[in-house]
């Protein structure tokens, strides 16, 4: 294996922790409707009000498991020793709360255990992500994969983060199509009540990820982005470096 295919295996990984990340947030913030506010939807949701608490759980364990790998993403993306074994746990807890919630949820609805969508979306997303982690420590993968060698080129990283961004700004975008078949109330689809935060939070990634994916393309790296913004923001750092 060469250095540039380790270098790729460690862009996928970083997309992957990324996506899952976003789903486990996306998931969060989705089960507040029926966290909170179930009693409100009738006999919809109805099943859900007596468990309120234990959804609530999975609001708080997910949003938390859901920022907590974005960061994993960022330090495998700067290439911190704790990064690998970090997001090795994070998707196990994400793995393990989609898991259980699917239970919850087949098991109210009276569904089979796969049927539970947007959840099944964020376990499968684990799964892939937890598999190809696992992967990366067969011998002769992880000597060139390892998160903590330096990048090949000055834009690599501002590829991976960029990549990374973009793919996540477009399933925030989506959400109501994939996430939508369960929050139908009446004919009117709940997760459009968030499409606001959505777009926004989904066109600020998307324009995010293709802008570093242009600095990507000059050659241009993180660290030199940075600090021309600090430069420009500060004239005393002109005389600097």
């Amino acid at each position: 294996m060469s250095p540039k295919t380790g270098a790729i295996l460690r862009i996928i990984a970083i997309i992957l922790v990324g996506l899952t990340a976003a789903f486990t947030l996306l998931g969060g913030v989705g089960t507040t409707c029926v966290a909170f506010n179930a009693e409100k939807y009738g006999r919809a949701f109805a099943m859900f009000v007596s468990y309120k608490p234990t959804y609530q759980l999975f609001v708080y364990v997910s949003l938390a498991a859901g920022i907590a790998g974005l960061a994993a993403a960022f330090a495998m993306l700067r290439g911190y020793k704790w990064a690998y074994w970090g997001a090795i746990i994070i998707v196990l807890v994400s793995l393990a709360v989609a898991a259980v919630h699917m239970y919850y949820s087949s098991t109210l609805k009276g569904v089979s255990f796969f049927a539970t969508p947007p959840e099944n979306m964020r376990f499968y997303a684990s799964v892939i992500t937890l598999l190809f982690l696992l992967l990366l420590r067969l011998p002769g993968i992880w000597q060139w994969a390892n998160f903590t060698l330096p990048w090949r080129g000055r834009g690599s990283a501002s590829a991976a983060g960029g990549l990374t961004a973009f793919v996540a700004g477009v399933i925030t975008i989506t959400t109501p199509l994939w996430a939508g078949a369960p929050h139908m109330l009446d004919g009117y689809n709940l997760v459009n009540v968030l499409q606001v935060p959505l777009t926004v939070v989904g066109w600020g990634l998307v324009l995010a990820g293709l802008s570093l994916l242009v600095l990507a393309s000059l050659g241009v790296s993180g660290e030199q982005m940075v600090w021309a913004i600090r430069r420009r923001a500060c004239p005393a750092l002109q005389a600097e470096r």
